[in-house]
C-alpha cells in the first residue's frame, strides 16, 4: 500500500452464470475502485460489495429500488449520504463501508460491442461510475454535475490507461 492510500476491501458476489469471472476481472474491478478512491483522495478505510449479475436480476434490482422495469448496466446502493469534495464519513462509522455496486455482465458485454471496446473496459468504467455515486456525486442533478462527473470519470479511466467512449454517462 502506498503512503497516501486508504486500505480497501472489496467483497465479491457473482450472481450470474453467462460470463466467466476471472481473477483478471476481479483485479479490474479492484483497481478500478482504487483509482476512483486515489483520484478523489478519499484516505479512510474503505470496504465496497460488488455485485456481478445478468440483465434479467439488475431489472428487478432496478425495478424495485428505483421503479424503473428495464434492465440497466449499472447500480449503486451508497451506504452514506454525502456529497463529492464536501466531507467523508468518519473512520470509525461502520469500518469504511460505502455500499454496493451491482454490475450486470450481461449489459456490459453489449453495451461494449455497441461502443467498440472491450468488455473489461466497459466494467471498469462502470465500476468507476458507480464509485463516484457511493462518494456522493450524482449526473441526474443538472448538467454541471453530469459535466462533473463525466471529468471525473475521464481523468480517473486515463490514469488507468483506458479511454471513455464519447456519449456515455
Amino acid at each position: 500500500m502506498k503512503q497516501n492510500e486508504c486500505s480497501l476491501r472489496v467483497d465479491f458476489e457473482n450472481r450470474q452464470d453467462l460470463v466467466p469471472v476471472t481473477y483478471r476481472l476481479k483485479m479490474l474491478i479492484r483497481r478500478a475502485i482504487r483509482e476512483t478512491l486515489d483520484y478523489e483522495q478519499y484516505r479512510n478505510p474503505a470496504e465496497v460489495s460488488v455485485t456481478l449479475t445478468d440483465n434479467a436480476q439488475i431489472r428487478e434490482l432496478n425495478r424495485r429500488f428505483r421503479q424503473v422495469d428495464r434492465a440497466t448496466d449499472v447500480l449503486s446502493f451508497p451506504l452514506f449520504d454525502y456529497s463529492g469534495e464536501q466531507d467523508e464519513p468518519p473512520v470509525d462509522e461502520l469500518v469504511g463501508m460505502l455500499g454496493d455496486i451491482v454490475i450486470s455482465l450481461e449489459q456490459a458485454g453489449l453495451q461494449a460491442a455497441e461502443y467498440g471496446h472491450s468488455p473489461e473496459r466497459e466494467v471498469a468504467f462502470l465500476c468507476v461510475h458507480a464509485m463516484l455515486h457511493l462518494l456522493g456525486y450524482d449526473h441526474e442533478t443538472g448538467e454541471a454535475d453530469e459535466a462533473d462527473m463525466r471529468r471525473r470519470q475521464t481523468a480517473i479511466l486515463e490514469r488507468m490507461g483506458l479511454a471513455v467512449t464519447a456519449g456515455k454517462s
